[in-house]
């Protein structure tokens, strides 16, 4: 196997696949980069170009940083009002990380309207689940877990319940749309990534997975079984033996789709006519050793 870049946030180092857990990783985020275009996972991970902010992206990490706030308060105090009220304080931690994130608006009217959408997603969360009937396990957990072949798994995981007779819930805030039937499988690859983590770390599987749609008010369950995860998994495997391929030969191309109308680097993508910075040498690539949103 090719040597390894750390792509944890703040670290460069090279490592090798006999290096425990410096060795090859992989988080769903990278991993759905590389099935989306291979060519946009080594601008992300290889080349670690910048990114202008997004205010999509920057939406849902603050309506998620809400969410996650919100069950600090008692049962019964979780409430709308008390969401809206969260608002302000994880914006400000937000720019207090980012502060590039406050360039993200032209106007005043700009921002209210930004801020109001992050609204009206919170306020559609109460009308899918009610939080005062909920106690998650967990909240932004970190899990990890190392397969059989060697590979790390890493991710972080929105929301965990643990039922008071043992079933375990996995479940995640999206801030878009849910997807047509067609698409569900290709949704439900992160969930099932993480119940893959789960299962080969607790030897159980979790009971239900579960999306939550803030953008259109949906949510999508999925019970799965040991044939799905063993199937995931070897998924999983394909993929890195693929980036691993990919890191080996340097041949990361591109994957035209309508994905790319949201991509910050068309102008320097062969299928718009760009040119990609060189690739370091000797050829190396990465996996994500930490889930990103």
């Amino acid at each position: 196997m090719s040597d390894v870049l750390s792509a944890e946030p703040g670290t460069a180092q090279r490592s090798g696949p006999d290096d425990g857990d410096s060795g090859p990783s992989l988080s769903p985020s990278r991993a759905a980069d590389f099935m989306a275009c291979p060519l946009l996972y080594r601008f992300r991970v290889v080349d670690k170009l910048p990114e202008p902010p997004s205010p999509a992206a920057a939406r849902g990490t603050l309506v998620h940083a809400v969410l996650e706030r919100l069950f600090d308060a008692p049962a019964g105090g979780r409430t709308p009002d008390a969401a809206r009220t969260l608002v302000p304080s994880q914006w400000d931690r937000l720019l207090a990380d980012e502060p590039e994130l406050s360039g993200m608006f032209d106007d005043e009217t700009q921002r209210s309207a930004w801020f109001d959408e992050a609204g009206q997603m919170l306020d559609r969360y109460f009308t899918l689940e009610d939080p005062n009937r909920v106690e998650p396990a967990h909240r932004e957990m970190s899990v990890q877990t190392v397969l059989d072949s060697g590979l790390t798994l890493r991710g972080y995981i929105d929301r965990l319940d643990v039922a008071p007779t043992g079933e375990v819930r996995i479940v995640d805030y999206k801030t878009g749309t849910a997807p047509r039937e067609e698409y569900e499988a290709r949704a439900l690859f992160q969930m099932k990534f993480y119940a893959v983590v789960l299962w080969r770390t607790s030897g159980e599987i979790p009971t239900l997975l579960q999306l939550i749609y803030l953008g259109n008010g949906e949510i999508l369950r999925y019970a799965p079984a040991e044939s799905d995860l063993l199937a995931t998994e070897r998924k999983i495997n394909a993929i890195w033996q693929a980036i691993d391929r990919a890191a080996t030969t340097g041949d990361w191309r591109p994957r035209p789709s309508r994905l790319c109308d949201w991509c910050a680097h068309q102008d320097i993508c062969p299928a718009y006519g760009g040119t990609p910075p060189p690739l370091p040498a000797p050829p190396s690539q990465a996996a994500d050793t930490f889930s990103g949103k």
